[in-house]
């Protein structure tokens, strides 16, 4: 059974990368348009080639150091696993970037050539499809060489269920599977926060410097060429929004496979009553098995638009349809996966065992807690942040008062926007725990992100149709390219608010599921952290400041970048006053240069920070301080990281919604009902669409660099304090101390 189920689990690998590579050539094959387009294409793929490529030197550079200590340290199973993640996050975000350096421009000429909406949303979505697919099968593919490499063939699993763990040659610390896969979902965290931390920076910094002259002092509109800072917004947003998002979301799904596998293996070791092998077996391949189920399903649920003759104009309905096929398929698969995998075990043994309480469906149900949480959290989502609905509408309102109301507006809309996903959160950990116990709220994280290769897919389209608007304005043609590339992106910012939802609900599920085994391997099965104790206390308190502090960092980052690239603009426009004429030409290489040194250097201090905080506290106060730590940081980062995606996406759709011309609409049924005639517009340049872009330039590090970083942040720190705490639980100064 056990060569059946890894059998499933490959052709699901096998086919989602073959479909990907499909995609790939299909896109690529299409025509790039005009000269200037493909001119301009040739300048972004140029910037963001360039970016990833320093980017990675430096990653891989801090990469080896880790992964020599942990050779040192923990075990050389753990190293290598740490270097597979590393390799397969990596390879994520560099093929989803050239996707989408390849597909922008080919999204404009196809809006250009039919005028249809439904035929770009078709190319947009496929080389979108492209990364979704990368993401689930490189991401899989990686946890089932681990799982063959170390836990079959190194015979790392027989060493669980003999009891007889072996030790490091050198610190002679035990080397068990846990932390071989601890090493592995390592090596994914650290690339996905450098990716997301320094695309982010990239991106906004570039983002807020074209906004902020371009828009609101020359009053150009967004994307004009005439604007020296486009290029580079256009670069960051294949390095943070592409390549930053496929890599942080391949983190969250590995995070959430490997969270329960672990958590499998720390039941079969503490648990005395529970001695039989093939359960044990059962479990570990359950989440393995479901994730290549929902893997195919999403090749279904993607083929959807990819293959359907004619899509409608209505984007959201499409993307949405393709969403529901994928969770369809994949939880009427995943009810016959976990009949077929735990119907010969009795309802008494499994309760006793490992607290299932309905049966050999009680992992699937759990998993079935975390899919409708998910949707759930991404309905909220949109309600906050789509120009459809009231609160985005009350923030582009409240622009026609000035800057600061439409920033107040918007900081309310966020801060109220934290509590239903919350409430959400806990209904469903508390279900999927009475269901399954911890290893149900581990399958819950991966009910969650099951569907990822559709959700990562929906997600990637809309950088994709953000790039394509750029390439039409620079490029100057007709203004309805422009209106169809607007419309998907518009969406496209409604579709991201919704992932980010998804992958800060499986952080806070796999988190919980991560502190468990981080208990487990210090107490030896005594699952007790007592927050009264002033050392666990205190670490809380430092843990709730953290994710403060971190955020911080990266905004001052963005705005210290952005500053220098307002500077940079503004010197351009006024020692060549004939840029803004269309006489001569900006100079766009000086402004992506320093978006790319701004984000290069300034991302080093966030990223290590977070990567040495529970290590250096865990090696002077103990385990029970880092405990405290993470359920601190947890908490906080779930609560900050809702509030920036959020209101970050509201403020940049009450924008889109002005521009749209929503405020004069409204504006027109009023005088028409007091039959009034105001000369007043309030649409795009004027007096509230400036207010708005400023709404919108405060949001952008929120939403696309704090937000997404967060969840990374919960995770790594979670990952980190699992693979050390065999070590500063011996080794810490306060036991030096006696203290």
């Amino acid at each position: 059974m056990e060569n059946l189920l890894l059998i499933i689990a490959g052709i699901a690998i096998v086919l989602a990368i073959a479909y990907a590579v499909f995609n790939y050539f299909c896109v690529k094959k299409l025509e790039e348009g005009t000269e200037k387009m493909g001119e301009i294409a040739g300048a972004i793929r140029i910037g963001a080639n360039a970016f990833i490529k320093y980017e990675y030197k430096l990653v891989a550079i801090i990469g080896a150091v880790i992964a020599v200590l942990v050779f040192i340290v923990i075990s050389w199973q753990a190293a290598i696993a740490f270097v597979i993640g590393a390799v397969m996050s990596a390879s994520a975000g560099w093929v989803g970037m050239k996707i989408a350096t390849y597909s922008n421009v080919r999204v404009t000429n196809t809006a250009r050539k039919t005028k249809d909406v439904g035929k770009t949303l078709k190319v947009a979505f496929k080389g979108g499809s492209v990364m979704g697919l990368c993401v689930a099968g490189f991401a899989l593919l990686g946890v089932v060489a681990v799982y063959l490499i170390f836990g079959l063939g190194a015979g790392q699993i027989d060493e669980i269920i003999s009891g007889e763990i072996s030790k490091n040659f050198i610190t002679q610390l035990p080397a068990s599977f846990t932390m071989t896969l601890s090493g592995y979902a390592l090596g994914c965290s650290i690339i996905a926060m450098f990716n997301r931390v320094g695309g982010g920076i990239y991106t906004k910094a570039a983002d807020m410097g074209a906004d902020l002259v371009g828009k609101t002092e020359a009053h150009i509109p967004e994307d004009d060429p005439r604007n020296p800072a486009t290029i580079a917004d256009n670069v960051g947003d294949n390095v943070g929004d592409v390549a930053g998002l496929g890599s942080d979301l391949l983190e969250s799904y590995v995070g959430a496979i490997l969270s329960a596998v672990m958590l499998a293996c720390e039941l079969f070791t503490h648990t005395a009553v529970f001695t039989d092998a093939a359960f044990l077996q059962s479990l570990m391949l359950f989440p393995i098995v479901f994730a290549g189920c929902g893997l195919l399903a999403c090749i279904i649920g993607i083929s959807y638009i990819v293959i359907k003759p004619k899509l409608s104009k209505n984007v959201h309905m499409e993307l949405n349809i393709a969403t529901w096929i994928a969770a369809g398929v994949t939880v009427a698969v995943g009810a016959i996966l976990s009949y077929f995998m735990f119907r010969n075990v009795s309802w008494d043994e499994m309760h006793e065992w490992v607290k299932f309480n309905v049966g050999e469906f009680s992992p699937w149900l759990a998993a079935v807690c975390g899919i409708i949480a998910g949707i759930v959290i991404g309905i909220i989502s949109e309600y906050y942040t789509s120009y459809d609905y009231k609160p985005t509408k009350g923030i582009a309102h409240a622009s026609k008062e000035g800057p600061a109301l439409t920033v107040t507006q918007g900081l309310a809309e966020g801060m109220i926007s934290c509590m239903l996903p919350v409430v959400v959160l806990a209904v469903a950990i508390f279900g999927s725990y009475e269901i399954a116990g911890m290893y149900g709220v581990a399958c819950a994280a991966l009910g969650m992100l099951s569907f990822v290769a559709a959700t990562v897919s929906v997600d990637t389209y809309g950088p994709i149709s953000d790039n394509a608007g750029g390439i039409a304005e620079m490029s100057e043609l007709d203004p309805e390219v422009r209106e169809i590339t607007d419309k998907l992106d518009s969406v496209g910012n409604t579709t991201a608010a919704i992932g980010k939802g998804f992958a800060i609900g499986s952080a806070a599920f796999a988190a919980l599921s991560l502190m468990t085994s981080y208990l487990y391997a210090f107490t030896g099965g005594d699952l007790l952290l007592n927050l009264i104790d002033p050392l666990t206390l205190c670490g809380a308190l430092c843990g709730a400041a953290l994710p403060f502090f971190f955020s911080g960092l990266l905004i001052k980052a963005v705005a210290k970048a952005a500053r220098k690239m307002v500077e940079e603009v503004r010197r351009q426009f006024r020692e060549y006053p004939g840029i803004l004429g269309g006489t001569e030409k900006p100079d766009y290489k000086t402004c992506i240069e320093i978006s790319s040194q701004g984000a290069l250097k300034e991302m080093r201090v966030p990223c290590i920070f977070c990567i040495l905080f529970p290590l250096v506290t865990g090696f002077v106060f103990g385990p029970e301080f880092v405990g405290g730590v993470l359920i601190g940081a947890t908490i906080t980062a779930i609560m900050l990281a809702l509030f920036c995606g959020n209101s970050g996406g509201a403020w940049d759709n009450a924008k889109k919604y002005i521009e749209a011309g929503g405020l004069n609409e409204i504006k027109a049924e009023i005088e028409k009902a007091e039959k009034e005639n105001a000369e007043e517009n309030v649409g795009k340049g004027s007096p509230a669409h400036d207010a708005a872009v400023v709404g919108d330039t405060v949001g952008d590090p929120l939403k696309d660099t704090v937000g997404p970083s967060l969840d990374i942040l919960i995770k790594i720190m979670s990952t980190i304090s699992l693979v050390a705490v065999v070590v500063f639980n011996q080794y810490n100064l306060f036991n030096l101390l006696g203290l």
